[in-house]
């Protein structure tokens, strides 16, 4: 099977508990929920406030939602095709494709949301998605591990000040929001779901 391993906790993924989903190939699911996760990855870059250096997008929220709702494995495999989608030139991050923006100054970024999207998985694996608690701090985790790599490239490249004051003091409201609004909604999904 694909993605088989110990570390695969097929019942950890949500949709998994829908019972419309329960008699579907599990490899077709997997793959269908990685080409939806990258889409929606996607998109949320294009919904964006133009700000610089580093546009504000709801990327972060959609992060946060694979992280807490996929497998470790799939987490992983998820947000580094829609990396591989940006490579090859597909218009997926903010402003189009390419290389470039894997190696530009906001590459650190995207890089970030690949590990924080693991780790976020790894704590839900561990229960961090079923308590608005737990799940707040597994979310801030996470948002801190997408800004540290962010930081530090941007850094080598601008200077650490002024990375710092253009690329996490202006966006420390709008991750907060988006952070409450996937602790809102995940917990409360878990506990329909699992019903």
């Amino acid at each position: 099977m694909l993605f088989k391993g110990k570390h695969m906790h097929e019942n950890r993924i949500l949709i998994h508990k829908l019972k419309n989903f329960e008699n579907i190939n599990s490899n077709f699911l997997i793959i269908t929920l990685m080409l939806f996760g990258s889409i929606l990855l996607a998109i949320s870059a294009k919904v964006q406030v133009p700000f610089w250096p580093v546009p504000m997008t709801m990327q972060t929220f959609v992060i946060f939602l694979i992280g807490m709702t996929y497998s470790v494995r799939l987490s992983f495999a998820t947000v580094a095709f829609y990396l591989f989608q940006g490579a090859i030139g597909l218009p997926v991050f903010a402003a189009g494709g390419g290389v470039a923006y894997l190696v530009g100054p906001t590459a650190g970024y995207l890089y970030g949301m690949l590990f924080a999207s693991i780790v976020i998985s790894y704590l839900a694996n561990l229960g961090f998605s079923k308590t608005y608690f737990k799940a707040a701090v597994s979310l801030l985790i996470g948002s801190a591990i997408i800004f540290s790599f962010g930081i530090i490239y941007l850094g080598y490249i601008i200077g650490f000040e002024k990375a710092v004051a253009a690329g996490l003091l202006p966006f420390i409201p709008s991750e907060l929001f988006k952070i409450a609004l996937a602790v809102a909604l995940i917990p409360t999904l878990h506990k329909i779901i699992t019903k």
